[in-house]
């Protein structure tokens, strides 16, 4: 039942819709974690806890899908599995490890990122290890120009992601509490430069497993961050005024959006 096509497919539609509804009401909720945190949404947590708790699920619930299929030995599975597991070791069990400051988020917000998250390894797991027709991913796959395509997309964003995110961690020195503008990366060009990594990074997880699974989670993340940087961007405006409006930055997409 659990991976029968009709329930599997019916999962990717509702994800597909509710991504869409998502994406309009973060134009009118912000999601209350990092900057925007606000006492509204409950009980808080530290933020190093939040995310581990947030992320870990993720990478053990695609580690048990791979265990638990019959496709387990199969090479492509095995490294677009270890792919996915690639970012959520880093997001799991490096990136809070890297926090500075005594930031809380909101249980509120974990509970939500358990649920969005472990959905995200029921789609792209029960793609790769159980869905998808037996023959999809040969080991020629791997050389195939959608996996190399995708590949190093899901590099390039990777690597977007990582740098954004020490850029903005060496802002502020020990015990500084202000707000300041993130330059340099693809600051130069975006508010929300982390995200934009995020994005091109799922965008090509999508085109390497060429799969409507990895499309409804690219559709998803933007769903997601892409309201969360126009707030972010709005706040910034706020805070910084005609010194950040001569920046000509967009929200998440250079030049675009």
């Amino acid at each position: 039942m659990m991976f029968s096509p009709d329930f599997y497919y019916t999962v990717l539609i509702v994800m597909t819709v509710l991504a869409v509804i998502v994406f309009i009401l973060l134009h009118f909720v912000t999601a209350g974690y990092g900057m925007m945190r606000s006492g509204k949404w409950g009980v808080a947590i530290s933020n190093r806890i939040g995310w581990i708790l947030m992320e870990a699920p993720v990478f053990f619930a695609m580690l048990a899908l791979w265990w638990c299929s019959s496709r387990a030995t199969q090479v492509a599975p095995i490294v677009m599995a270890s792919l996915f597991l690639l970012h959520y070791f880093q997001r799991s069990f490096v990136f809070p490890f890297l926090l500075k400051g005594k930031g809380k988020m909101p249980v509120s917000i974990v509970a939500m990122g358990i649920t969005f998250n472990l959905i995200n390894a029921y789609m792209l797991g029960g793609w790769i290890f159980y869905v998808s027709p037996e023959d999809t991913y040969p080991v020629s796959w791997l050389w195939s120009p959608q996996f190399i395509i995708g590949t190093v997309m899901f590099f390039f964003g990777m690597g977007v992601n990582i740098q954004s995110d020490h850029i903005v961690r060496s802002l502020r020195r020990p015990g500084d509490t202000r707000h300041y503008i993130p330059k340099g990366g693809m600051y130069r060009y975006v508010t929300s430069a982390n995200y934009l990594g995020e994005f091109i990074e799922w965008t090509g997880f999508a085109i390497l497993t060429w799969s409507w699974a990895g499309a409804v989670f690219a559709l998803w993340t933007f769903a997601n961050l892409a309201p969360r940087a126009r707030s972010i961007h709005k706040r910034y405006l706020q805070e910084f005024g005609n010194e950040y409006v001569a920046l000509h930055r967009k929200y998440i997409l250079p030049f675009i959006y």
